[in-house]
């Protein structure tokens, strides 16, 4: 057992990795297995559930987040406790633009913070933005893999389910954001705040017209081109990690 065992992700120090994805869904894990050398499993506790595993020579864990900020919140402290310095979230998102389609990537520069998560570490003026040189090879690296990303704003929330969501996705659209998801804002703040490197990577499940219900059951079905996203998104971090670790090995 590794010394500083953590009590949710359930493992700890030892394993001298520098890097982590995010995805939220636990079975998101094994998918991004197969782009990975050696992998193996570490720990599986709730809904994180870890690997450990490596791309082009750089060691790397996968550790799922669950849903929502909150759930994230508890990985990224908890593996920055044993040495991440690195995350690049992997996840799904709602378009709130008409030109975004099913399988498109949003990369992430900055997130509007209507959530409780990021809140609770700190007043709302604080930005929630990526780490700048990490949000560059991210870019880079889908423009090498030439998948059809945008980048900008999204929206953080908590729930789907709220009495105003059409009204709210319509305010947020008209503003120019562009997708919404759960987990980015909490990312972003603690990743400031805890000197950890961040970007986030979403793929959208659900266009700005379509039925919510409906997009993500046939993403989890995988019956439309959201599953070609999720690829995409998942080769586009290892890349951009690879091309990080060239530059800043230390």
């Amino acid at each position: 057992m590794k010394n500083n065992l953590q009590p949710h992700i359930r493992i700890g120090n030892g394993y001298e990795v520098k890097y982590a994805l995010l995805p939220g869904d636990p079975g998101r894990v094994d998918e991004v297995a197969k782009f990975l050398d050696h992998s193996e499993e570490l720990a599986y506790n709730r809904e994180y559930k870890t690997i450990i595993g490596s791309y082009n020579g750089v060691k790397i864990f996968v550790s799922s987040t669950g849903i929502g900020g909150v759930s994230a919140g508890i990985a990224i402290e908890e593996l920055k406790n044993i040495g991440v310095k690195v995350m690049i979230r992997i996840g799904s998102c709602g378009a709130l633009q008409p030109h975004l389609r099913l399988g498109d990537l949003v990369i992430a520069s900055g997130a509007v913070r209507n959530d409780g998560a990021s809140y609770a570490y700190i007043n709302k003026a604080y930005p929630a933005i990526p780490d700048p040189e990490l949000l560059f090879h991210v870019m880079n690296a889908a423009k090498k893999n030439r998948s059809t990303n945008h980048t900008g704003i999204v929206r953080c929330h908590d729930s789907f389910y709220t009495d105003k969501e059409h009204e709210i996705d319509k305010y947020w659209s008209e503003k120019g954001i562009l997708a919404s998801d759960m987990e980015t804002a909490a990312l972003f703040v603690i990743g400031g705040l805890r000197g950890i490197k961040t970007a986030s990577i979403l793929n959208v499940v659900v266009e700005k017209e379509g039925d919510l219900e409906g997009g993500i059951n046939d993403y989890i079905d995988e019956k439309n081109n959201s599953k070609r996203g999720e690829e995409q998104e998942i080769l586009t971090a290892l890349e951009a990690i690879v091309s990080y670790e060239s530059i800043y090995k230390n």
